[in-house]
Parts: C-alpha cells; structure tokens; sequence
C-alpha cells in the first residue's frame, strides 16, 4: 500500500491524539495497566488542546496517511531535551499502527523525521521489537536508563544513539 508522508499542522491536533492513543494501546498494551490507557482516552480532549501548538512548533512532525486519507503513522524529533545529550537530534516519538507495520513505512517515518543525522531516543526496556528496528536503522544502546514518571507507571527505558 502507499502512503503520504505530510508535515502536520494544528488542524490535525485531533487525528494526531486518536491515532497516538491507538498506537500506545497496540504497542504498550502488555506493558502498561487497563487504567492506564483509560485515562489516557478520558484525557483526549485535554491532550489535543496540549498538542495543537506543539504541532505548529519548529522540527518535523511527520504523519503518514493510507490511501484513504486515514492517519496511520507519525514521527516526530527535534532539539535534544537533556542537559547533556549524546547527540544534537532527538526522535522523541515514532508509531505507525499495526495494520500499517512491515512495509517501509517506519523506516520512511524515521528517515523524514531524522534524515542521515546523529541522534538518540528512548525505547521502553520491554519494547524488543522497537529495539530491534532502532538497531536496524543504525542505533545502539548507550548503557543510559530512565524511568517514566508515575503516570507513565514507573515503565523502565533505555536510550539508543545513532552516530
């Protein structure tokens, strides 16, 4: 199948939170708690508000549409966010829905969104897949481990660096 890859704007704040929140469900869904995902589907109105000037922010925010003009896909980076990244670029978010998974398409997602550049991400401990992906595109593991905040239910992470 083939998509369109697009820059997002404001206007598609709302597509962007339902898809985000479908693709946190197929992907996390063994990984995090029913209440968890319950809260986050009664926050969406709040997290589209959240997300609207955040998409007309600098850095790619890329999105992917079928042939049906439905969202399927997203990628987004930007300046690194610590104090001492261990590069200039960071992947701060790539999804793409299952039923759009083993064609390209994140492959395409990543290299919109990063180029050939250096970079890193974080990648939840238990996420072997992603991991695996992330290794095919180049990264490694660094050795550096996070946690997410309680709201995130303490899930553990590591980071990965492209050179």
């Amino acid at each position: 199948m083939d998509y369109v890859l697009r820059h997002a704007t404001p206007e598609d704040a709302e597509a962007v939170v339902l898809m985000h929140t479908l693709a946190h469900e197929e992907s996390y869904g063994h990984l995090l708690s029913p209440h968890f995902f319950a809260a986050r589907r009664k926050a969406i109105p709040e997290r589209v508000d959240r997300r609207r000037p955040y998409l007309e922010g600098p850095g790619p925010r890329i999105l992917a549409l079928d042939a049906n003009n439905e969202l399927v896909g997203l990628a987004d980076a930007g300046t690194g966010r610590e104090d001492d990244p261990p590069a200039p670029l960071e992947l701060y978010s790539i999804f793409v829905l299952n039923r759009a998974q083993g064609n390209g398409l994140g492959q395409a997602l990543l290299s919109a969104a990063l180029g050939d550049s250096p970079a890193y991400l974080w990648v939840l401990e238990a996420n072997v897949r992603a991991q695996s992906f992330y290794r095919r595109q180049g990264f490694r593991l660094d050795g550096a481990r996070g946690v997410l905040p309680s709201e995130w239910e303490n899930v553990p992470e590591l980071r990965m660096v492209r050179d």
